[in-house]
């Protein structure tokens, strides 16, 4: 049932924000535990069946919020008050958060209900799921490969139906990986759209709270909630934000951008094949133009961002000294988060002089202002979202082809712009995802973009 069908059964007192929760707990305790084990939660909302009560005495007045009774999971990085932040990690294993994100206030405000903490990657380090302390996030929709991270659990909870909507943190493919690898619909909002306080984020100049939904307009409901100017957050731009779903259906005139550098990129050629044919089919059913466009330092962009992400979340870290709260991390944290550890750690030390961050910086320029041309040319830029198929959970393979699962999807995040994956269809039985990227603050038409091509896809 598609969102906005259930809010108006809930508006109407067809359907009560008690039984959806009650539904969705009932799924949870099913599957994601038990039967297929899935793992996407870490932790249920004990008070969501409460809250939701609380939430029908409202929607019975006339005075419920946008939201009122529906369930929302929340990635295990983003604070909400007394519920576990754990990042998936031992360090914070036991930490509850004593306040809500902004994220979460205003998703309260417009009364949903926060039913639970998801899975993810171990302080967001990793593109699989796989690094969680908790264990692996499976994937609903092929249940023997990864799911995609580090937004794991949100993607998997969203895809086996356990909420109706989620959020995540993207810092360079975080949200739109898992999408595209469990076949929901990921958004990745412009630098400073989203408050990102009450996030333990990974990479500071790089990360952004987003959405996970089933489709294109349940998650432009979720970012019209979310998005806006923060006091307590220095990197959110006062920007208007319009209605995303008063001309969400309006079909665009618009140039679409393709680049061979993304062919390139991309490991497995039958994933570009089909996002082209995609591409190629919405351009002739809406008469919209295909331009190919050069995008020279888009190979440079995964060399570009881990240099940044090393450095920011070693210094992120450095609080996780075990005194105020939790556990030194350098004692019980993975590898992944260890090697995230010292590699920024090396980068910093004093000889260097910042010498490769630095570089990093100004390459980080380079891919914005190659962007900032590009959009001058076209209104959107189509790449798949995933370069290759997920691999079986478990698998033994290097940091370096981990990370190249993230090539596609970083540029955007070095960029600042905005992105989203939609599913594209399906490759021995996995979702592919589709990355529709426009330019900063240009979520309208992103959301429009990617809302003809998926009512495209179910024709």
């Amino acid at each position: 049932m598609e969102i906005k069908e259930k809010l108006r059964m809930l508006k109407r007192g067809e359907l009560k924000a008690e039984e959806n929760i009650k539904n969705f707990l009932k799924a949870i305790k099913k599957d994601d535990k038990a039967g297929r084990k899935i793992n996407s939660f870490l932790q249920l909302n004990k008070n969501a069946l409460t809250d939701a009560k609380e939430i029908d005495k409202k929607i019975k007045r006339g005075k419920a919020g946008k939201l009122a009774g529906l369930a929302i999971a929340v990635k295990s990085n983003i604070n909400v008050k007394g519920l576990v932040a754990s990042c998936a990690s031992k360090t914070l294993e036991n930490y509850e958060g004593s306040y809500d994100a902004t994220t979460i206030e205003k998703i309260k405000a417009e009364d949903a209900i926060i039913i639970g903490i998801t899975n993810c990657d171990e302080f967001a380090c990793g593109s699989s799921g796989e690094t969680s302390a908790f264990g692996p996030t499976k994937n609903p929709s092929c249940p023997d490969k990864i799911p995609g991270g580090s937004s794991s659990g949100s993607a998997a909870a969203v895809a086996a139906g356990f909420c109706d909507m989620a959020l995540g943190s993207d810092t360079g493919g975080s949200i739109r990986n898992p999408a595209s690898h469990c076949g929901v619909v990921g958004v990745k909002p412009s630098y400073g759209l989203a408050s990102r306080y009450g996030l333990i984020d990974l990479s500071m100049s790089l990360d952004q709270i987003g959405c996970f939904a089933k489709n294109v307009r349940d998650a432009a409901l979720l970012l019209s909630v979310i998005a806006g100017r923060d006091e307590r957050d220095p990197t959110t731009f006062n920007v208007k934000i319009p209605d995303y779903l008063k001309e969400i259906d309006k079909i665009p005139r618009i140039s679409l951008g393709i680049s061979k550098e993304f062919e390139k990129l991309c490991q497995d050629k039958r994933i570009y094949k089909l996002v082209l044919e995609t591409t190629k089919k919405a351009a002739k059913k809406y008469n919209w133009k295909i331009e190919n466009i050069s995008l020279d330092y888009i190979d440079l962009a995964v060399q570009t961002y881990y240099p940044l992400c090393y450095v920011e979340f070693f210094s992120a870290t450095r609080k996780f000294d075990g005194r105020k709260y939790g556990y030194r991390i350098e004692e019980v944290c993975g590898p992944e988060v260890l090697r995230r550890i010292l590699g920024g750690s090396e980068i910093s030390k004093a000889e260097y002089h910042g010498l490769y961050y630095r570089r990093a910086l100004k390459v980080k320029q380079l891919l914005g202002r190659e962007f900032d041309g590009a959009f001058k040319k076209v209104d959107c830029i189509i790449s798949p979202t995933v370069p290759k198929l997920p691999h079986k959970i478990g698998s033994r393979i290097s940091p370096q082809e981990m990370y190249s699962y993230d090539a596609l999807t970083i540029p955007a995040n070095l960029a600042g712009i905005c992105a989203l994956s939609l599913p594209a269809g399906k490759i021995d039985g996995c979702p592919i995802g589709l990355q529709v990227m426009c330019n900063s603050f240009s979520e309208q038409k992103l959301f429009q973009i990617a809302k003809a091509i998926e009512k495209l896809g179910k024709k």
